[in-house]
């Protein structure tokens, strides 16, 4: 079974999105990250903003609240969450993609053209990598890292009921700083061409 569908799940820091987006390049697979997002507000007719303000967060929102006008009604993240499943099962019938995060891998577990990545790093690494990009002290890399994972931890085990960054979950875990981030995705497309993708 060829794999057309890849998910990545990834610690905070580790580089997900870069490698998916190097992945999406040199397989010519449409990249979903925070595009997913804005997909989701679309097709539900809510605002991104909604999404935006979940995105991988477990927590109840007003949906009057965000306009600031008071009211007793609310939209819960699982039902954000139920609209963002129902885009990514469209987003996989459609054709080949590279999903990042948003709990993919356990929302389309039922599909064969699937390969589930986790990606980790050091703490140090990780820091590094946040420092540069986001213009943090290390003190600070280390404290968004920690909530970050933390809130992505409990998003995904909340929703999946399973074990986020927890090996037997994801069909391949790799550390990213070992080979770098193209050197991640040759690990990841040489997977996929044994997986059946190669065409001989």
């Amino acid at each position: 079974m060829k794999k057309t569908i890849i998910t990545i799940g990834r610690q905070f820091g580790s580089g997900g999105v870069l490698v998916a987006n190097e992945l999406g390049k040199r397989l010519g697979f449409p990249v979903y990250d925070n595009e997913l997002i804005t997909k989701a507000a679309a097709d539900s007719g809510f605002a991104k903003e909604f999404f935006a303000r979940s995105d991988e967060k477990k927590n109840i929102f007003s949906l009057a609240g965000l306009f600031g006008i008071e009211s007793n009604n609310y939209m819960s993240n699982s039902k954000l969450f139920e609209i963002q499943c129902e885009t990514i099962r469209r987003i996989a019938a459609a054709g080949p993609a590279i999903i990042v995060g948003r709990c993919a891998d356990y929302v389309l577990r039922e599909r064969e053209d699937i390969l589930s990545v986790f990606l980790t790093s050091p703490l140090e690494a990780r820091a590094d990598r946040v420092m540069h990009r986001d213009g943090l002290s290390y003190e600070e890399a280390l404290e968004k890292i920690a909530r970050k994972d933390a809130a992505r931890e409990e998003y995904y085990n909340y929703y999946t009921f399973g074990n986020w960054g927890v090996a037997s979950t994801y069909d391949l875990c790799i550390d990213s700083s070992v080979l770098g981030i193209k050197g991640t995705a040759d690990i990841i497309l040489d997977i996929i061409k044994r997986a059946g993708n190669d065409e001989e």
